[in-house]
């Protein structure tokens, strides 16, 4: 009895990690169909599913088209944090970077920058996807996310993935010279992983509209 009362105990504070993580759903490695994406070295990516990155508060950064694997890495990764017994907070860049907007006009940023720096492990994902802020009175989202990768490089691991080309940050994020010093800081530490492959969605979209007999819409349309 007590050693299921500890399992159940244990599994409980794992739920509960996966719930404070916000993680929108559940995803493995074992899922992940690594025959349609024959461009990732499985062994590689098995390698950093260990973790030891972040019990070294290094960084990993992915890059690729969209539908490619990088949300699902991110997602599986932040999983099995969880239930390694790691603190882990998930978002998209987009979110990440209006929330922390939001504590400039509510006052209340400092206690929601330390927030998002207290995870050990803290994913940001969909760099590129979705439309930031870009007002005259307010800092830049290059200067936002700086100061958070600042405070938590070589303290605590962040992991993001890339839509657009890292040379592309500048123009998203509103500041050249302050993407540099975001990316300068990653990269000094970081994992990098580029998968250049098809897209799964596009694959699966192509799939159904073959059942329906209609054409689905390729990613240049």
């Amino acid at each position: 009895m007590l050693a299921e009362e500890v399992a159940i105990k244990r599994e409980q504070r794992v739920e509960r990690r996966i719930r404070l993580s916000k993680l929108p759903e559940r995803k493995t490695l074992e899922a992940f169909d690594w025959a349609f994406q024959t461009g990732v070295d499985k062994a590689h990516i098995m390698e950093v599913g260990r973790l030891d990155w972040v019990r070294q508060a290094e960084d990993l950064l992915l890059t690729g088209k969209s539908g490619t694997g990088k949300s699902h890495f991110l997602k599986s990764f932040a999983l099995r944090a969880c239930q390694q017994q790691y603190s882990v907070r998930y978002a998209r860049c987009v979110d990440l970077i209006d929330d922390l907007y939001a504590g400039l006009a509510d006052g209340t940023y400092p206690d929601r920058l330390k927030h998002w720096c207290s995870p050990a492990l803290l994913i940001i994902d969909d760099v590129g996807l979705g439309q930031v802020r870009k007002r005259d009175d307010e800092p830049t989202a290059a200067h936002t996310l700086f100061n958070l990768i600042d405070r938590r490089h070589t303290r605590a691991s962040t992991a993001l993935s890339s839509n657009i080309k890292l040379s592309q940050w500048g123009r998203y994020l509103g500041d050249a010279t302050l993407a540099v010093a975001v990316l300068d800081r990653l990269s000094m530490r970081a994992i990098r992983i580029d998968i250049d492959g098809p897209s799964y969605r596009q694959f699966i979209a192509e799939q159904r509209a073959q059942q329906r007999g209609k054409k689905a819409p390729s990613q240049d349309d």
